[in-house]
């Protein structure tokens, strides 16, 4: 679509180099707006994307030798549309893929308003400590063949305090578990639906189908 430029000659004696400020304010927030809007518009179409993919993936009807292209976008938009639907407690949640079997997860956690979501509200003393957001980062590594995958933790960080030993394992018990029950971490599990692998580059995502 070609874009239209209207202009209007001003004549010389009363031209101002400098337009009124509410002239320039409903100017840009014009424009901030306009943004939002394709923002939005290429959220929603990530996430049908990423949702026809997973289709795909999920019908078991690929050939083996497949392969399905998922960017972090796609994922991104995914995780944001359905994450609600899955627990509270979890503000804007962003997957980054850095690179070859690596990436990392971030989120604002509220742990007790988490807890709640899964049945179990905390004590009074784990209420107090674990109330409000928290920016929670966890980076990993993804390692997968033959149908099997391990994702190795490598590094969580909790309001810039990285987090191991006892109190790791106390987070992965408490949270991680009873909101994917099946999850293991640090050693191998079974990928569903034909999948071979999962290869991870940056920025992608790439999962090939077995026989």
């Amino acid at each position: 679509m070609r874009a239209v430029v209207v202009s209007r000659v001003i004549p010389s004696h009363t031209s101002n180099p400098n337009p009124p400020r509410g002239v320039y304010l409903g100017v840009k927030s014009t424009a901030l707006l306009i943004s939002a809007v394709m923002l939005a518009a290429a959220s929603v179409q990530d996430y049908d994307s990423a949702k026809e993919k997973f289709a795909r993936i999920e019908s078991e009807g690929l050939p083996a030798g497949s392969r399905v292209a998922l960017s972090s976008a796609e994922l991104n938009s995914f995780i944001e549309h359905e994450l609600p639907s899955v627990t509270d407690g979890v503000q804007n949640p962003l997957l980054e893929l850095l690179g070859p079997g690596l990436a990392r997860g971030s989120a604002l956690i509220d742990f007790a308003k988490l807890r709640r979501s899964q049945g179990h509200p905390p004590g009074w003393l784990m209420s107090k400590l674990l109330e409000g957001e928290h920016p929670v980062r966890v980076t990993a590594s993804i390692r997968s063949a033959a149908g099997q995958a391990t994702v190795d933790v490598q590094k969580v960080e909790i309001s810039g305090i990285v987090i191991n030993g006892s109190m790791l394992d106390f987070l992965i018990q408490h949270f991680l578990i009873p909101l994917y029950p099946t999850a293991a971490v640090g050693r191998p599990f079974a990928l569903e639906h034909r999948m071979d692998r999962l290869e991870v580059q940056s920025g992608t995502v790439t999962v090939v189908i077995g026989r």
